[in-house]
Order: structure tokens, then sequence, then C-alpha cells
């Protein structure tokens, strides 16, 4: 996400306005430090968004996922190549 100064959001904010409305919010920093961020009106709140659990049910990790390659990682350390 981008943010911009004070001064560079005020200089092009119907810009700025314009491509949080199309989905891509931003961030509004005084002296850098973050005060604001600007998202479009119909986009979900961050606390609506799934990110973790999307794909529940539909992969799943081996019980030897920690030690999968090991040989050909030891092989490679070890022969040098």
């Amino acid at each position: 996400m981008r943010t911009y100064n004070i001064h560079d959001a005020k200089t092009q904010l119907s810009r700025l306005v314009e491509q949080a409305a199309k989905g891509e919010p931003f961030v509004i920093a005084k002296a850098g430090k973050p005060m604001v961020k600007v998202i479009a009106l119909q986009a979900p709140e961050p606390d609506q968004i799934k990110r973790f659990g999307f794909m529940a049910g539909q992969i799943q990790v081996p019980d030897d996922f920690d030690r999968m390659g090991e040989a050909d990682i030891v092989q490679l350390f070890e022969d040098g190549e």
C-alpha cells in the first residue's frame, strides 16, 4: 500500500481518490508517521476480509512436511554440487 505525505496528498487528491475508489487504498502520513488510511466506501472493512483458512479442506499438509527433500539437501551439502 502506498503512503503519501500530506503535501503530496493535497496536490494529487483527485487522482488518489479515484484510485482508492477503484480499490487501491493509500495512507496519508505526517512527518513520516502514518495518520489515515483512505479506502473506497464499498470496500470491505479489514476485519471482514477472511484470509486464513480460505482453502480449508481443500489441501492437506503431509506429516513429514518439515523433512521433505531432506536426503536431497544432505546430498547437496555433502557432495558440494
